[in-house]
């Protein structure tokens, strides 16, 4: 991407600005990598991955290497220039050592080195040498090979060469401090390999490759895959809309500067009643939005309603087209690069820069344009698509607003079968969806009544990924969620928006059996949170229940196992004599068992509900819940290994 290349090379050891120290980053490394579990562990490749991927944006790499080994320790290596090993003037020792070793430093503060920095919040790679027990950094620029090794952040020596070479780049090899990730340093090839593939789509003609030496492929290889695309957002269009189908012949697709930002921006119409945006600055998900997505709205919305009028197909509808109508069935990718980000919002994931709306704005209005004005067969689809969604929003006014009239906040009572805790203060209180009224009577007398309360649910919900928005808030089920959780929906702006300031649990856990049965009540509850109800998952407030499977039994003791190994390892234990109980379903334990194993906080394990890649997770569920069957069979026989699956 030339706009991002400084002319000339000024990167040494000058480049590298040393912020502040970072003493403390191992005592609280959770305001630096956002916690310390499993989210925490794979933010470490991420951080080492940027420092790459900015190479990359200045021009000066296009391979990177990303390799798990045996042991869990992770080794990246790029073709970039190498980070610069001469002695920084201001610190005395090696510029390599700087950046290892200074928590903010390196060349992404010097605008001079580069003009576009993928990092956050540039706690870099010293954040991940001061969290790991070891790390080796080896470097090779101007003809020779170099190298540092590290323990818990600090130098074992100076910066020293080890030879001489042709390359240049810079490889990092990690392993996490168990000391400080006490959850797992197990690193998982799925996760990293969603986000590896995201970067590669949003930075189109770099090669990434991941390696995982834990594994082998059926030829005796370490599991192995290369993540590289030729069109960017174009293509990630494509994979993630991949299990629905489109409506129109192409992806809209447009890529340039505006006022100095770098915008790319891709979209799609599918014929789902789901609007799925997705935001990016800099690489990084912005799940809050920000100024972007604002600017994409405006851009859309402003184009498509001059379009529309001039058509003459609104004609005829009597009531007003709203922004909503433009996105439904909408699939749509935004990336900015910005020199110096914003961000707002709780997690620091909204884009708060305002010259940012009116460059994507502009962008997109002129890409609507251009695309509506050489494509009228797929224009017209896309009118008579928002039409629909019109005629739909206004009957899903009249359903919403029943639902409004029935929660308690309005004085409508609460649903019948609710049985509810007697405290009033939502940060203690917790609500349990329960599959059926059997196993919600067993938990209503296992339940502690004063913060705790029951929901039994009917059977399985409606799959909303699949129903019109007014058939979902005609759904009794669906009425009764509302009206328990106690929340308002819609605003002005957007009519699915959801009003937390009533809500009246802060914990809301999904309870279902341990089977097949019970795993697809959970995913159709889930799809329903994910598209109708995000907030509550983004604030943290949804679960998940993990019952046990087995009850072994010898004489009066009596142990839980939650697993095959699990049960296993118990019989061992209890040599011979033991019998197993397998537990189909949450009403065949009596209230003092579901108390004990599922729902006591002192003894449960609860699941939270995070989203890490929403793209990955708008493509999951998409793939689950929706109408395409071939990419659903193939997910269940890729992963059929890891599950329940009954004969």
């Amino acid at each position: 991407m030339s706009e991002l290349v400084k002319e000339g090379n000024s990167y040494s050891a000058d480049s590298i600005q040393a912020l502040e120290g970072m003493e403390h980053v191992r005592m609280r490394p959770s305001m630096y990598i956002g916690d310390t579990g499993v989210r925490g562990l794979h933010h470490l490749v991420y951080e080492v991955v940027d420092n790459s991927i900015d190479e990359a944006l200045a021009g000066h790499c296009d391979t990177i290497r990303v390799t798990i080994n045996e042991d869990n320790s992770v080794t990246t290596e790029d073709n970039g220039r190498g980070i610069p090993v001469d002695l920084h003037k201001k610190e005395g020792v090696s510029a390599l050592e700087v950046v290892m070793t200074k928590i903010g430093a390196g060349g992404k503060f010097d605008k001079g080195s580069y003009k576009v920095s993928g990092g956050l919040h540039g706690v870099g790679v010293s954040c991940v040498n001061a969290l790991s027990d070891r790390l080796k950094a080896t470097v090779y620029r101007d003809g020779t090979i170099w190298e540092q090794e590290y323990e818990k952040g600090k130098p074992l020596y100076p910066v020293r060469s080890i030879g001489e070479t042709e390359l240049s780049g810079t490889v990092v090899t990690f392993h996490p401090d168990p000391t400080i990730f006490q959850h797992t340093v197990e690193y998982s090839f799925e996760t990293l390999a969603s986000r590896m593939r995201e970067l590669a789509f949003l930075n189109k003609g770099i090669r990434i490759t991941l390696t995982d030496r834990r594994e082998k492929d059926k030829e005796g290889n370490p599991v192995f895959e290369e993540f590289y695309s030729e069109e960017g957002l174009k293509e990630f269009i494509k994979f993630l809309d991949g299990n629905r189908e489109s409506i129109i012949s192409n992806v809209i697709a447009m890529e340039g500067e505006k006022n100095g930002i770098p915008v790319e921006v891709a979209m799609v119409y599918n014929n789902s009643f789901n609007e799925n945006l997705h935001s990016y600055v800099n690489n990084i998900n912005t799940h809050e939005g920000g100024t972007h997505l604002q600017g994409f709205r405006r851009g859309l919305t402003s184009t498509l309603k001059k379009y529309a009028d001039a058509s003459g197909m609104l004609d005829k509808l009597k009531f007003e087209i709203a922004g909503d109508d433009f996105r439904e069935g909408l699939t749509a990718i935004v990336s900015v690069k910005v020199a110096e980000p914003q961000f707002e919002g709780q997690t620091k994931t909204k884009l708060g820069n305002r010259e940012v709306n009116a460059a994507v704005s502009q962008a997109v209005s002129e890409m609507l344009e251009i695309f509506l004005e050489e494509n009228p067969s797929d224009a017209k689809t896309i009118v008579e698509k928002v039409i629909l969604a019109a005629q739909a929003r206004h009957a899903a006014k009249k359903a919403r607003e029943m639902v409004q009239r029935k929660t308690a906040m309005s004085g409508g009572g609460l649903p019948g079968k609710l049985s509810d805790c007697t405290s009033q203060d939502p940060e203690e209180s917790e609500v349990f969806l329960v599959e059926g009224d059997s196993a919600g009577g067993t938990a209503k007398q296992g339940r502690d009544r004063h913060f705790q309360a029951i929901l039994p649910l009917r059977g399985k919900i409606l799959n909303v990924e699949k129903a019109m928005t007014h058939k979902v808030f005609e759904n009794e089920e669906i009425k009764n969620i509302y009206t328990a959780l106690g929340v308002t929906i819609g605003t002005e702006e957007d009519s699915k928006a959801l009003n937390l300031s009533k809500l009246r649990y802060h914990k809301i856990v999904i309870m279902c059996d341990a089977d097949v049965d019970g795993s697809h009540i959970a995913t159709l509850i889930l799809t329903f949170f994910y598209r109708y109800m995000k907030e509550l998952i983004e604030e943290g407030y949804v679960y998940i229940a993990t019952p046990p499977l087995y009850m072994v039994k010898k004489g009066s003791k009596r142990r839980y196992a939650w697993s095959d190994k699990e049960r296993d390892e118990i019989l061992a234990e209890y040599s011979s004599g033991a019998s197993v109980q397998r537990y189909k379903g949450l009403g065949e334990m009596n209230a003092e068992q579901l108390w004990d194993t599922t729902m006591n906080p002192e003894t449960r394990t609860l699941r939270q509900v995070t989203i890490d890649n929403s793209g990955e997770a708008d493509r999951i569920f998409s793939m689950l819940m929706g109408d395409e069957v071939p990419p659903r069979r193939e997910f269940i026989e890729k992963n059929a290994v890891y599950a329940n699956i009954d004969a």
